[in-house]
């Protein structure tokens, strides 16, 4: 009898996970990113979903920002189409293909290196204590994403993925941005400390000075 009523609630325990699970949907977006959610709305040029960070409250994604809607009952609603006129160039399967170099460019790539250099640069330019001292990393921030992107084999999720041009340009896309954000970090935390040694520095020469006394 216990063995049936443990069954029996098992069973219902069950039901109400799948019909829970059966309300998720997957929103993947243009930049890579992908939200599970259920959707609440798909009109006025927008897919709404529930804000979990903020009760009461929904995100709006407009039309352009999407590349398709999975519904939990399989259907695939595509809001990416190819029209030279829009600037959409590739075909939906090399977009597809674009946004996963995009997911495996934020996952993967670094940019450590950059962050390093403009930390240098920033220190250098704030211990000039100068107006100009900001110049030297954040004009390096700006050319960070022009080298070319050297794509480790260890950051792909699927080796096959790197024969596609477009996953190619997807994961650049992510690296430079990541270049620049990790440059921006460490140029101003650079220019920072460069700028308290510059103030260390002079006020000790200053206290230095003034106590010398003359006869």
């Amino acid at each position: 009898m216990i063995k049936r009523i443990i069954l029996f609630l098992s069973l219902i325990v069950l039901c109400y996970s799948e019909a829970y699970s059966q309300k998720k949907d997957t929103v993947i977006l243009m930049n890579g990113n992908v939200v599970v959610a259920q959707v609440l709305d798909t009109l006025l040029g927008a897919v709404t979903i529930p804000d979990y960070k903020k009760a009461g409250r929904n995100i709006h994604y407009e039309y352009e920002e999407l590349y398709m809607v999975h519904y939990a009952n399989g259907f695939k609603d595509y809001y990416y189409s190819q029209d030279t006129v829009k600037g959409n160039y590739f075909t939906r399967d090399e977009m597809m293909m674009f946004i996963r170099g995009e997911q495996d460019g934020r996952k993967g790539f670094k940019g450590n290196g950059c962050m390093i250099t403009a930390g240098l640069l920033g220190f250098v330019g704030g211990a000039t204590g100068t107006f100009f001292g900001p110049i030297l990393p954040y004009g390096f921030m700006a050319v960070s994403g022009v080298p070319k992107i050297r794509i480790r084999h260890s950051t792909i999720s699927n080796p096959n993925y790197i024969d596609s041009d477009a996953y190619i340009l997807g994961y650049e896309r992510s690296a430079r941005y990541k270049r620049k954000i990790r440059a921006l970090i460490g140029g101003t935390v650079g220019i920072a400390v460069g700028y308290a040694a510059y103030l260390v520095v002079f006020k000790a020469m200053f206290e230095g000075g003034s106590s010398i006394q003359f006869k």
